[in-house]
């Protein structure tokens, strides 16, 4: 099912969650930038400075600190097909290039609806 990850309603991307641990209420998949990523962009850019191999570790803790701030600022959601908002408690977008796995979604998902449905 597809997700839109949304900035105040302007359309940041997309993501089918393929991948998910309902015991961690953890979800994610490989991630569409919209026309709206250019906003977040610099954010998820200073992730990828801070840990610059994917699923690796961090080699730049103050802009990793910047980062997680500066994320949890942002205000993003997440919607469902239909449009209906998922409570979440984090989202993330690995912005890496395709030859070191590609750009990727992975959210928290708090909505208890959602793991109901999943």
């Amino acid at each position: 099912m597809r997700h839109t990850v949304r900035l105040h309603g302007v359309i940041i991307g997309h993501s089918e969650l393929e991948h998910a641990e309902p015991e961690l209420r953890r979800a994610w998949g490989v991630f569409r930038p919209g026309l709206g990523y250019d906003l977040v962009e610099p954010v998820f850019q200073l992730f990828r400075e801070a840990v610059p191999m994917k699923g690796g570790e961090a080699m730049d803790e103050i802009k990793l600190a910047r980062y997680h701030a500066a994320r949890d600022k942002l205000g993003l959601e997440l919607v469902n097909a239909e449009g209906r908002r998922i409570t979440t408690s984090a989202i993330h977008i690995a912005d890496y290039p395709v030859e070191k796995g590609g750009p990727e979604l992975d959210v928290l998902i708090s909505d208890d609806t959602y793991w109901a449905h999943r």
